[in-house]
């Protein structure tokens, strides 16, 4: 009930008719609203903060490396074509003899190599630097969401891939704790495409190696005498199982490319739902601790509290809801 401008009784209800007199009352003008006080309005959060302070999940070097990585894998293929030719014009060679036409041929082939190498290799040391920066920035967010949680230390997250021996496993084990540490807690830790692309490179890795020490002997013989003697013929034979060899190992490498891409993408979709979550142990925002934000109130809005409005003042304070009404009745 609200006083009745009239008899003042307070007997006015919500219909704006007062029960004692009978007087309709007058509608008070609706007033413009004037700046919030500080106080008791809830405080308002941060339009878009950082959930997790320190955290860079910035997606342009994310994009860049995963054009990069598709480049170097489209690349790849090229390179696969030149190992098949390289592989048929010495299968030639053995079938036909040392002519000049199979001379010709091997020749043609190896040029066709060389130049899908330097392109493999210019793509690769995009990929390659891009994807050091990218690791290193992974391994400091991982570092804010579990801090100590990593076995080796920042630095190695872009030095290790390029320290002779410790290659071989110092990488996986700190993708394994970036993964770790970027999981949400409880959450299980996705395994399988991050082992599928390291068993593909180290194996690519190794068949690199064994082509290499395949054509060793038999390109240094070569270039020596040419294929003139008696061990001509093992020598072609060394030099194209040595090119199938490297035509797995690039469908190898083409393969943990296209796996590397799509470890990118995951991990760096893990690492932002891991930073939305907030650090471990923080309660949930804005709503009341731990609790969940009501429906309707957006993130960034200002703090909710239970039975008030977004926005509004906290119920009850400091005095009772204003009276709607004017001070006389309606018509005067």
């Amino acid at each position: 009930m609200y006083p009745c401008g009239n008899c003042r009784a307070a007997a006015v209800g919500p219909d704006g008719r007062c029960a004692a007199c009978g007087v309709y009352q007058q509608q008070a003008a609706a007033m413009a609203p004037g700046p919030a006080p500080a106080y008791p309005y809830a405080p308002a959060m941060p339009a878009a903060p950082m959930p997790v302070g320190g955290v860079d999940l910035r997606r342009g070097l994310r994009i860049g490396l995963m054009t990069a990585l598709g480049m170097s894998t489209a690349a790849l293929l090229f390179v696969f074509w030149t190992d098949t030719q390289t592989r048929m014009a010495l299968q030639d060679m053995l079938d036909n003899g040392v002519t000049s036409t199979t001379q010709q041929d091997l020749e043609d082939t190896d040029a066709a190599a060389t130049v899908a190498s330097l392109v493999y290799l210019l793509t690769l040391a995009a990929s390659a630097t891009l994807w050091a920066v990218w690791f290193r920035r992974a391994r400091i967010n991982a570092e804010f969401f579990a801090p100590g949680g990593n076995r080796l230390g920042i630095g190695w997250a872009a030095g290790a891939w390029f320290t002779p021996v410790v290659n071989f496993w110092f990488p996986k084990q700190i993708v394994n704790d970036i993964y770790k540490s970027s999981a949400l807690p409880g959450a299980r830790v996705p395994k399988g495409l991050v082992n599928s692309w390291w068993t593909l490179w180290i194996g690519s890795g190794v068949c690199t190696m064994a082509s290499s020490g395949l054509s060793a002997g038999a390109a240094t013989r070569i270039a020596a005498k040419g294929y003139d003697g008696s061990t001509w013929r093992d020598d072609v034979e060394a030099l194209k199982n040595a090119a199938t060899v490297s035509g797995l190992a690039t469908l190898l490498m083409t393969a943990a490319g296209v796996l590397a891409l799509l470890v990118v993408r995951q991990l760096g979709g893990l690492q932002e739902r891991r930073a939305m979550a907030g650090p471990a142990g923080m309660p949930g925002m804005p709503g009341a601790p731990g609790g969940p934000v009501p429906a309707g109130v957006p993130y960034g809005a200002p703090g909710y509290v239970p039975g008030q409005q977004p926005g509004g003042p906290v119920a009850g304070w400091p005095h009772p809801p204003q009276n709607p009404y004017g001070s006389g009745p309606a018509g005067y």
